[in-house]
Parts: C-alpha cells; sequence; structure tokens
C-alpha cells in the first residue's frame, strides 16, 4: 500500500473512455451531499451569522426606503403648505412698461392704464415722469382724485371750474389764468402724448384736498383724497405681504414689526392691506395686532359754489312753446292755475353745430308773468331746433370754443328778454359726451351766478344708463335739480304701460336724494298720458323680429299722448269701465277696438295726488309739471294743498 493509499486518498482510475476519475479521500462528500461539516457547531455559528446579515441588510434597505419616502413626503408637504420666497415682478404688478411709466396708488387702489380705457392695447400708462416731474393721466385724475379737472382734446386746454369762473392751462405751458389773473409754475403744468394729457402732481393738490408722495424702485406715486374712517393695525412680527392671500403666492414686499398698515379686508387667515408706501396685497391675519379705526383728515379751503334759494316751495310749470306767436297767449294759458309761481318757456334751442342759439323770447311775456306774480325760468333745449342727435350735442359740448359761445348768447337772451332763470333740459347727451356736459353745467351756472340768475337742470329718473348726468355734481353747482318723474314707458316703448306709475316716481326720488340735498331737489309729474293700441304680431313679423329685443313682445303697440281731459273723453267715448290699479296708484281702462286692445293709465286727480303726497313726505323743494294746458282745472287746487298750503 502507498502513501496515498495509507492516506485513504483513492488513485484516479482509467474510465470506460481511457480517462481518470477523480476518488475522493475518505471522510469527503460530494458537492450537494451533506456531510458532517455542515452539521456541526461551526456551520451553525456560521449560519446564524450570515441570517443576521441578511436580516439586518434588509432592515438597512427598509430603513433608507423609509427614509426616502419620509423625505419624498416631506417635500410633498413643504410643496403644497410651505411658504414660497418668490418674489413678484413689481413692474408687471403696477403695469409699469416704459421707463418714464409711474405706477399711481389712490386711497389704497393700484390703478393700471387698461381699467380706464375702453381697449386695453391703447391704454395710456397711469403716470409719467417728465424731467423729474411727475404726472398723473387726466381720465385718472377725473375718475379717482379729483372730476372737476376737464381736458378739452380738441382744442389742447386745461380747466378747472371755480366759482367765479375758469382756470385755464394751455399744453406745455408753466403759465396758467386763474379766472382773471395770471400766474406761472417751476413746472411745465400739462403734457401731452397724442390724445392722452398728464398733469402735474403739484398742480393737482392745489385744487384738491390731497396728499401724495413718492416711492422708487419701481417709481410710484402714492396718493391720498379720501378722508374719514379707515381701519389701520400695526405688524406684530417680521413678515411678508403677498399678492394673494396664500403662503404660495408671491412677495410683494417685506414689512417690519410695528409698521403701521390699512386694513381693506378680512379673508380669514389672510387679511388684505396697504402699505404707507403703497403696496396692497395679504399678510396673515396672525402677523396683524388688534384692528383700530382712525379718523384722517386734512386741511383744506374747498370752493363754496352759492346758491340762489327760494324762500317759498317751487311750483313751476313748463310752456312749451314752439313759434313765437304762442306768447301772445300766456293769459289764456296761466288763467285758470292757482298757487304758481314759476313758468318755464321753451324759448331757446342749439341752432347748429357751432354753439349757436336761436330764441323765441318775449320780454312782454315776461312782464305779463309778473305782473301775474310768476318768475320766468327760460328753458334751454338741445332738441326741436337746429340738431336733434347725441352726436350733434357731442359735437357742440366737445369745444370749449363753442360751449362759451353758447352760454354767451343764452345770458345774453335771457338779460335782453327779462328772465329770472334758465332751466336747462338737454336730452341727448351720450356717456361719451357725459364729461363735456357736466363741464357745460359747471361753466353755465358760474354765468348764471354773476348775473343772479337761477339755474335748474332737468334730469331723467337716476338709471344706470343716465349716471354720466352726474346728479351730484349738478347738485353742487346747480341752484335746482329737476328730476322728471314720467316718460316710464315712451312712444318707443315695446310694450303698453304707465307713463308714471308711483314707484318710478318713489324709486326716482329716493334713487336722487342719494346725490342732490332735498332743499334743492325737484320733481316733476305729468299732466298726460298715453293711450296704447296692441295688436297681436304676425309670424312673419315675429320672424323677422327674431334675434332682437323686440322679439320678445308677442304684441305690435302704438300710442299717442292725451292730456287729461282728452284721455278721459276718449275713455268715457269708449263706454270702458276705470278700475284703480292698486300697483300703479292710477285709474286704468282697457277696451276691444280697431283689431286690437286699447289701454290706458289716468292721470287724474286721484293720481296726482298720490305723487304729491310722496313730494311732501320727502320735504322736497317743489314740483314741476308737463306741462300747462294739459291738465285739468281740478288739479290746482289740488297742487295747492301741497305746496305751499
Amino acid at each position: 500500500m502507498d502513501e496515498r493509499e495509507k492516506k485513504g486518498v483513492r488513485h484516479r482510475r482509467p474510465g470506460p473512455d481511457g480517462t481518470r476519475r477523480r476518488h475522493l479521500e475518505k471522510g469527503a462528500q460530494r458537492p450537494g451531499m451533506a456531510g458532517p461539516a455542515e452539521t456541526g457547531p461551526q456551520f451553525r455559528k456560521k449560519t446564524r451569522r450570515a441570517r443576521r446579515r441578511r436580516r439586518n441588510t434588509i432592515i438597512r434597505w427598509m430603513i433608507i426606503i423609509l427614509v426616502v419616502m419620509a423625505a419624498i413626503g416631506g417635500f410633498v408637504i413643504w410643496y403644497r403648505y410651505g411658504s414660497s420666497n418668490e418674489r413678484a415682478d413689481l413692474e408687471q404688478y403696477y403695469g409699469l412698461e416704459a421707463q418714464d411709466d409711474l405706477a399711481v396708488v389712490v386711497n389704497n387702489e393700484v390703478i393700471r392704464g387698461e381699467e380706464n380705457s375702453a381697449a386695453e392695447e391703447d391704454a395710456p400708462a397711469p403716470g409719467k415722469i417728465y424731467d423729474g416731474e411727475y404726472y398723473i393721466e387726466y381720465s385718472v385724475v377725473r375718475t379717482y382724485i379729483n372730476k372737476r379737472f376737464y381736458w378739452d382734446s380738441n382744442e389742447n386746454i386745461l380747466l378747472y371750474t371755480l366759482p367765479d369762473g375758469n382756470v385755464t392751462v394751455e399744453a406745455d405751458s408753466s403759465e396758467y389764468t386763474d379766472v382773471n389773473e395770471r400766474a406761472g409754475t417751476d413746472y411745465i403744468i400739462l403734457r401731452t402724448e397724442g390724445k392722452n394729457a398728464y398733469i402735474a402732481l403739484p398742480f393737482i393738490q392745489a385744487y384738491t384736498n390731497m396728499d401724495y408722495s413718492v416711492y422708487e424702485d419701481p417709481n410710484r406715486a402714492v396718493i391720498t383724497s379720501e378722508w374719514g374712517e379707515i381701519q389701520t393695525s400695526q405688524i406684530r412680527r417680521d413678515t411678508e405681504v403677498r399678492y394673494r392671500g396664500g403662503v404660495k403666492s408671491p412677495i410683494l414686499t417685506d414689512v417690519k414689526k410695528s409698521d403701521k398698515v390699512t386694513v381693506l379686508g378680512d379673508e380669514d387667515d389672510w387679511m388684505l392691506v396697504a402699505t404707507e408706501d403703497g403696496f396692497v396685497g395679504y399678510v396673515k391675519t396672525n402677523a396683524l395686532r388688534d384692528v383700530q379705526t382712525e379718523t384722517t383728515s386734512r386741511e383744506f379751503d374747498e370752493p363754496v359754489y352759492t346758491n340762489i334759494s327760494m324762500d317759498y316751495t317751487i311750483n313751476m310749470a313748463w310752456h312749451n312753446i314752439s313759434n313765437a306767436d304762442a306768447n301772445n297767449y300766456i293769459a289764456d294759458m296761466t288763467a285758470d292755475t292757482k298757487g304758481l309761481t314759476t313758468i318755464a318757456p321753451t324759448w331757446f334751442s342749439i341752432a347748429d353745430t357751432e354753439g349757436n342759439m336761436t330764441s323765441i323770447a318775449s320780454r312782454d311775456y315776461v312782464e305779463r308773468a309778473h305782473q301775474s306774480g310768476m318768475d320766468v325760468w327760460a328753458v334751454l333745449r338741445d332738441f326741436h331746433g337746429g340738431i336733434s342727435s347725441y352726436d350733434e350735442t357731442y359735437q357742440v359740448l366737445s369745444y370749449t370754443s363753442k360751449r362759451t359761445k353758447l352760454i354767451d348768447q343764452v345770458i345774453a337772451a335771457a338779460l335782453s328778454a327779462g328772465v329770472d332763470g334758465i332751466n336747462l333740459d338737454f336730452e341727448l347727451v351720450s356717456t361719451e359726451c357725459g364729461e363735456h356736459y357736466i363741464q357745460f353745467v359747471r361753466e353755465l351756472s358760474v354765468r348764471c351766478r354773476q348775473n343772479e340768475l337761477v339755474f335748474s337742470v332737468d334730469n331723467y329718473v337716476p338709471q344706470a344708463y343716465n349716471a354720466h348726468y352726474d346728479l351730484e355734481e349738478q347738485g353742487v353747482v346747480a341752484d335746482y335739480v329737476i328730476i322728471m318723474g314720467y316718460d316710464e314707458h315712451t312712444d318707443s316703448s315695446y310694450e303698453a304701460g304707465s307713463v308714471a306709475s308711483i314707484s318710478y316716481l318713489e324709486n326716482g326720488i329716493r334713487e336722487a336724494l342719494q346725490s342732490v340735498p332735498e332743499t334743492r331737489l325737484i320733481a316733476g309729474v305729468p299732466f298726460y298720458t298715453r293711450l296704447w293700441h296692441e295688436t297681436p304680431k304676425t309670424e312673419e313679423e315675429l320672424a323677422e323680429e327674431a334675434g332682437t329685443e323686440a322679439a320678445a313682445y308677442p304684441y305690435d303697440v302704438t300710442s299717442e299722448a292725451l292730456g287729461m281731459d282728452a284721455a278721459e273723453k276718449a275713455v268715457s267715448d269708449a263706454g270702458a269701465q276705470i278700475i284703480w290699479d292698486e300697483n300703479t296708484k292710477q285709474n286704468y281702462a282697457e277696451w276691444e277696438a280697431d283689431g286690437g286692445t286699447y289701454r290706458i293709465w289716468l292721470e287724474d286727480e286721484k293720481s296726482l295726488e298720490e305723487k304729491l303726497k310722496v313730494i311732501r313726505e320727502n320735504s322736497l323743494a317743489g314740483v314741476a309739471e308737463w306741462s300747462l294746458g294739459m291738465e285739468s282745472s281740478g288739479v290746482w287746487d289740488l297742487i295747492l294743498q301741497y305746496v305751499n298750503g
């Protein structure tokens, strides 16, 4: 036996194919076979270590996964709820485009050009900087600061009307006329860019109860022109003012502890505030101390517009005169009247678009009226004369020279005839013409005041569509403001209805009193009504009107205006029954004839008394009637009971 055999090692013997096979030593094992080494203590120790390593590896990976998931979750939470440090683009915030643009903040409102222009692409900048001086765009001045400034773009003149006359400034000049005195400044007062005008801030302040401050980065002017109670608070801790209420909204500016802000609104967790340097945005509610009420004011001498006020209640009737011969019938027209204090003949009208006037005034008429104890307020109209359209009225009033010409002629004619006042009745004033119309009212009021003529202005019942007549300004510069409490339904209406229901008058008075004191407000009432005739529309007519406002009304309507006696006769001739309509406070009748239905809401003593009650309850300055000659004789005793009775 050789040494390998002694050691238990087998020889490799050739296999059948001539190769040697490896023989295992005694006690060895083939792969895959369990042996004593794998079942012993050492093996079990190694196995436990391996298991621990695997377990620890799994734990480590689980921890890593949990950490990653927590990080992702934290990021998501931060992304959703965490505060953003993004800063707002202040040029965009204020709407600044050009280097010389000036941001404007008025009474804690950021003004942007597109808000004052019909076409956003044509919107002028709200402010400009020229040669180091700060200027505000004209429409911003009128809308937000002082509406008495007036810019005539046709003749390049800026006007400001004082009780005694106009302040006049020509474009690109440092000089101006204050009524009759020449004066100057050390800056250009008015700059123009095309049709846009910019007024220097210190010049605006000279005629306005306002304060302002200017700041840089970006350039901005912060203006206060409204005074009274405001809500303020102090900042509790250093924080940010954001564009919107939310921590993700961009930051407008930083505020420090104890800074004061004006509180404009409460949105639970966020407060809308304005900073003193012109940022309007949101801070967290818990960043503010308790809100306080402050009263702000500024010393300023407002111009005083004196007014002529009668020491009695006005009872005025319009006298509709279309030719000079009609002046001869004043005695006949007023023979049955009682308590009439004032008569208003329709004498003056605009002749053309150059501002000329036609007159059929009669001094003899005035003398007869005075002999009967009546004042005469001559009426100036923009219709029933040489012009008869909105565009033509605009062409006259939008030129300072034409307004002046018209006023000169009106005053001259009034003084020549010896009248006591001017009654303005312009009914063709478009929204676009509004600022020119109210400037005409101001200028005419000055001339009437200078010549001791009572100045009254006629108006529709206040509605949203006629707000440009500016009752508030009329209530300041005119002696009396008259609302015409009729024409609720007119000859152009699509449906039949009352000329003057009680609610129409009540609402008109209530709205007018928001702008005009009762001591200067007169209510107009009708002496006429309308007889309506309704006929069903044919299918062809409805098809033609499809898509128009008229299509909503199934009847064709026509009407004619009737005085009180004529209306009563029409009902009587038809044999119709009269019933009291509680809604309109009028007698109502209807009947079938001529292929349709006739309807009428009567104006008579009973309906008139309901209107007079409303006038007296509101302590108005008086009543005006349209028009003399359309009334029944009994109305004068009734009016006398409620007016100066």
